[in-house]
């Protein structure tokens, strides 16, 4: 397990030992339904307080490779849809919580930086025989990743509007942070799935979106 890259499944099982504990495992089998399609990319929009970070950690665990996690869910309404098992712990997952990463780095280029520097760290260390066309590219490492291992990655994003939220008036930040996760998710044949959650809705700026691939489920649409 890497700190990014299949981070594990400790912080789902804490959620499951917890006083309060509501059963949300019937999200994955709708997460299972729009893997590898075009329905794949999943924006989450709530308030605080409404277990969006509880249910990224979730698909984490679920998802994740490098462990067995069916202790965790085979007590859950998930355990009961037919391809409960087909998907259990089968996929390279990329959790991310970009608010960490823009509180170390109060600003949007350096926090790029570090998000890729972050993210290759871990794939140059779990997959060190695999052959590497540039190592500093990570959109090229992934996909040289995925062609070696001919394993798909689910990406997941907690906190993934933070950067409207303390950047509201900085366009500019904006767009360049847009940019960088539609060359990042986009079009990419690695993604089998891309989860996002945060308060906002969907940025738009100019005449389009960046991230126009994204189906929303939020209070007012929840569909």
């Amino acid at each position: 397990m890497g700190i990014y890259l299949n981070p594990g499944k400790e912080r789902f099982q804490e959620s499951l030992a917890s006083q309060i504990y509501v059963d949300k495992s019937g999200l994955i089998a709708y997460t299972n339904r729009v893997l590898g399609t075009e329905q794949k990319f999943v924006c989450v929009s709530r308030p605080r307080r409404f277990g969006k970070s509880m249910a990224a950690n979730m698909l984490a665990a679920y998802y994740g490779r490098t462990y067995d996690a069916s202790a965790l869910f085979d007590s859950l309404e998930i355990a009961g849809t037919d391809d409960y098992r087909k998907h259990l712990n089968q996929y390279d997952v990329i959790f991310l919580n970009i608010q960490k990463f823009l509180s170390k780095t109060h600003d949007v280029l350096n926090m790029e930086q570090l998000i890729e520097k972050s993210i290759l760290w871990d794939l140059l260390e779990k997959y060190p025989d695999c052959r590497f066309f540039d190592k500093e590219d990570l959109t090229r490492t992934l996909m040289d990743v995925y062609h070696y291992t001919k394993i798909p990655f689910v990406f997941i994003l907690d906190e993934w509007d933070c950067i409207f939220r303390e950047n509201q008036n900085d366009h500019e930040a904006q767009k360049i942070y847009l940019d960088f996760l539609r060359n990042l998710l986009k079009d990419a044949e690695y993604v089998k799935l891309a989860y996002m959650t945060g308060i906002l809705p969907v940025k738009k700026y100019g005449s389009h979106s960046a991230l126009n691939m994204f189906y929303e489920f939020s209070m007012t649409e929840p569909r």
